[in-house]
């Protein structure tokens, strides 16, 4: 690994690497990759002709953290999510934070993800977000920063699970030398966190259900590796019906009625009776079971609004009004484009910095500034005179690395950290560690899988 400082939690994993033979690294990757394969973990990439289905690829060197890092992340985490479903009560109830003047209305009321469908319709119990993925990055300075919220329908969490399988199969001398805390307790907890949730008329255990938009979605393999951990069915929009205002699936022994639904569908696709009226992915007469209190909905209606990047911005603002504590995670420093002041800097200094659509994702539509040519830079500046209520901007981050195997050896490598956090009746639960995406190109910043990033096994090592 070279002469370069090693941070004491990865210690022992040099001391691994520099008595482990090149070959041997390349043969546990190899494996790696055909363990996936056989499974059949794959995602797919939406507009690609020439692949329908790929692998995610995979980094057998595991990203470390220490406790005393991961209780701060903790703390975070928890601080945020619990803002994040305040805000979302609080939009869709009394709207006290606009009254407040903190965010202009405009900004969530003229949202495409303002659902008005959510307006005062309380979700079970009060809880918006059961299910968050947050995008940590870390700097330079070694602080952590969050780079985004996904509210809606976070995804990952089957790859950071499996990714902990295959590691414990083939590297089990490397988890000798650690105590690394488990993370084979997220779906016990998420059944937990869903179940805890469900409508007050339950008699008994409730019946959860996983809600795909089927085979051909990019994530399906999650939707039907989450179900199976869970041990709940996985269902497509024709397999439910509504009744008096109750949700139903059919069964071999007859209807079955439905408490508590986590659907990875998009609001305007669950009730085509209220949102499409083309979709068949939904059920007719979904929200009308939801209304009328029959039903959880996981994650609720109109969460899509917080993964929104400008109201990210706001974020700090958000922490403090509804906990009334400084944010324990910092924000990106982000210049809004809809504000001319922030467009007028963002334009003059396009060549430094990262610019994305505010309701964005999976890496597209964004450009990164320091690596476009002169014609791409000139060409974004076009599409942000004419709508730059759609773009923020934030600066291009010296994010931290890690070691990282490459057909040349070990080399370091961009990543972030994506932590899955639950919300329950009982509170907000987190697993020790979450879904580490690493840039795989030498100096690339981007990580998602659609644009070739892979993902690495997340360690939070147990004093």
């Amino acid at each position: 690994m070279g002469a370069d400082p090693v941070r004491s939690p990865y210690a022992a994993v040099r001391a691994w690497l520099d008595e482990t033979p090149p070959d041997y690294l390349h043969t546990r990757h190899a494996q790696a990759e055909l363990f996936f394969r056989r499974i059949g973990i794959t995602f797919a990439v939406y507009g690609d002709s020439q692949a329908d289905e790929r692998l995610i690829p995979f980094d057998i060197i595991p990203r470390i953290l220490s406790r005393t890092e991961w209780t701060k992340l903790e703390a975070g985490l928890i601080q945020r999510v619990t803002a994040l479903n305040a805000f979302l009560s609080d939009i869709y109830g009394p709207r006290e934070i606009l009254k407040a003047g903190l965010i202009p209305p405009e900004l969530v009321l003229r949202n495409p993800q303002f659902c008005l469908a959510a307006i005062e319709r309380r979700p079970p119990h009060g809880i918006y977000t059961h299910i968050a993925g947050i995008d940590i990055v870390r700097t330079g300075a070694d602080e952590f920063h969050v780079l985004e919220d996904n509210a809606r329908t976070p995804s990952g969490v089957s790859y950071m699970l499996e990714n902990r399988e295959v590691m414990m199969r083939l590297l089990p001398e490397l988890f000798d030398r650690h105590r690394v805390a488990p993370v084979e307790t997220y779906a016990d907890m998420l059944l937990g966190t869903l179940r805890s949730v469900a409508p007050p008329h339950c008699e008994g255990e409730p019946t959860v259900v996983v809600l795909t938009p089927g085979f051909h979605n990019s994530a399906y393999y999650e939707h039907s590796f989450l179900a199976d951990k869970l041990g709940v069915d996985l269902v497509e929009g024709s397999d439910l019906f509504v009744r008096d205002d109750v949700l139903y699936m059919r069964t071999t022994e007859g209807p079955r009625r439905v408490d508590v639904v986590y659907r990875r569908v998009d609001d305007a696709f669950l009730d085509p009776l209220v949102f499409r009226p083309d979709s068949l992915l939904g059920a007719p007469g979904m929200m009308s079971a939801y209304k009328m209190g029959n039903l959880a909905i996981a994650n609720a209606i109109g969460t899509g609004i917080a993964d929104d990047k400008a109201i990210y911005s706001y974020m700090p603002e958000i922490v403090r009004f509804y906990t009334g504590e400084e944010p324990i995670l910092r924000n990106v420093p982000t210049w809004r484009c809809r504000e001319p002041e922030s467009l007028a800097y963002v334009l003059d200094h396009l060549d430094e910095l990262v610019v994305k659509e505010v309701d964005g994702s999976g890496g597209y539509g964004m450009l990164v500034g320091p690596h476009a040519s002169s014609a791409e830079r000139a060409a974004y500046a076009e599409r942000l005179r004419a709508d730059p209520a759609r773009f923020i901007a934030q600066p291009t981050l010296a994010l931290s690395t890690c070691p990282t195997l490459v057909d040349a050896g070990i080399a370091p490598r961009h990543v972030d950290l994506r932590p899955f956090v639950l919300t329950g009746r009982d509170g907000v639960q987190i697993v020790p560690g979450g879904l580490t995406r690493v840039a795989l190109a030498d100096g690339s910043l981007v990580v998602n899988s659609s644009q070739g990033g892979g993902t690495k096994d997340t360690w939070v090592l147990d004093d």
